[in-house]
């Protein structure tokens, strides 16, 4: 009987022994999923090139956004100092004035006083004129008192006063008061353009009356747009004065605008951005007031570990490397990508690893992605 004991403990340790060793047979021969292996073959066959990466000068590419926006001084509103009726105008949105030209009728009968007023100021004047020239004469031999004089001084100096005074209205509605004569009296008034642009906004239809606050037409002068961006607060620091940039907005990417930073603001909003005002170098009539825009703009160069571009994959939304392990065989390595530049760009890995002494693909990795997942269908 103990015979059989004995045989029966020696069996059941054989057979936990032998399981042990097929479990750790078969953990170690469970296969890596992001690992590749080529035949000699397929690595003749492909353009798969490896090597060390190295620390290179490559430029930080910042990006910001913001709006084309136009100088208050290339921007008039357009009023009638006396107000009145819009009587015609061929102004639309978008079209383009030039400087002087007439951009609306403007009528009331208060242009009418007006201009009757000078005229009448202006003819008593000449007999007011007239009066104190004799006065002073007669002064001046004791032929009259100094009080007549005084007097009839008084007078032209007052009536001088208000026919400059009437001279000056008539001068801001639009009325040359030297061309002013009792047969040229009219109901209606010109509003001339002060500037050479576009219009961008018509406010009053014909036929409604505008007091003297009411704008009736916003012009824009886009001679002198530029580009307003905003920048946050701790990026500062990378921009100055007299920099480059390129701009482009969202509908037309492939058109790049070159701009220079010419104003950069002291004054940070609560959201902690700061607004940087850029001028184009070439206008461009595309560009409207209010329009939105991205920006790069290329900061101080820093020394990084950078790859070829053929050397990177994206796969499910991730970049990855390949790091030669042994002989033909390959390992994925997800990776977090910056800056590219010239056909490089800036890599560093989640756990810090020492890239100086490791091997890399730096050309052909999308050649090992299509092999690792062909490899893992096929299983």
């Amino acid at each position: 009987m103990t015979k059989y004991i004995i045989i029966s403990i020696a069996f059941a340790v054989l057979t936990s022994c032998g399981s042990k060793e097929s479990e750790t047979e078969a953990t170690s021969e469970t296969p890596n999923e992001n690992m590749v292996e080529l035949t000699d073959a397929q690595l003749n066959h492909s353009e798969i090139k490896t090597g060390k990466i190295e620390q290179r000068s490559i430029s930080s590419l910042l990006k910001v956004n913001g709006k084309i926006e136009v100088p208050p001084q290339n921007l008039v509103s357009v009023s009638v100092p006396m107000g009145g009726y819009l009587k015609s105008t061929k102004l639309l949105e978008g079209m383009h004035v030039s400087k002087g030209e007439v951009i609306a009728t403007m009528e009331d009968q208060q242009y009418i006083q007006l201009q009757q007023d000078y005229l009448t100021a202006k003819a008593h004047f000449t007999s007011i004129e007239a009066e104190y020239i004799r006065q002073k004469d007669l002064n001046q031999s004791k032929a009259s008192s100094d009080k007549v004089f005084q007097q009839a001084q008084t007078e032209y100096i007052s009536q001088k006063v208000l026919v400059k005074s009437l001279s000056e209205k008539l001068k801001l509605i639009g009325i040359n008061p030297d061309n002013l004569n009792e047969n040229s009296i009219s109901r209606s008034i010109n509003i001339t353009s002060p500037i050479d642009g576009f219009v961008s906004q018509v406010k009053q239809n014909i036929g409604k009356y505008a007091t003297p606050t009411d704008v009736l037409f916003e012009l824009v002068n886009p001679a002198d747009i530029h580009l307003s961006l905003t920048v946050f607060e701790k990026d500062l620091d990378k921009l100055f004065i007299g920099q480059k940039i390129v701009a482009y907005n969202n509908n037309q990417t492939s058109i790049k605008y070159s701009c220079e930073i010419i104003l950069i603001s002291k004054d940070i909003s609560a959201e902690r951005t700061v607004l940087v005002h850029c001028h184009f170098e070439k206008y461009d009539k595309s560009l409207i007031p209010g329009m939105y825009m991205n920006a790069e703009v290329e900061v101080a160069t820093n020394k990084a570990f950078v790859i070829p571009n053929d050397g990177l994959v994206r796969f499910e939304g991730k970049q990855y490397v390949f790091i030669e392990t042994e002989n033909k065989k390959y390992l994925m390595q997800e990776v977090t990508t910056q800056n590219n530049e010239m056909g490089f760009t800036q890599i560093t890995f989640a756990d810090s690893t020492d890239m100086r002494n490791k091997t890399f693909v730096t050309q052909g990795a999308y050649t090992l992605l299509m092999k690792m997942k062909n490899t893992e269908e096929e299983e």
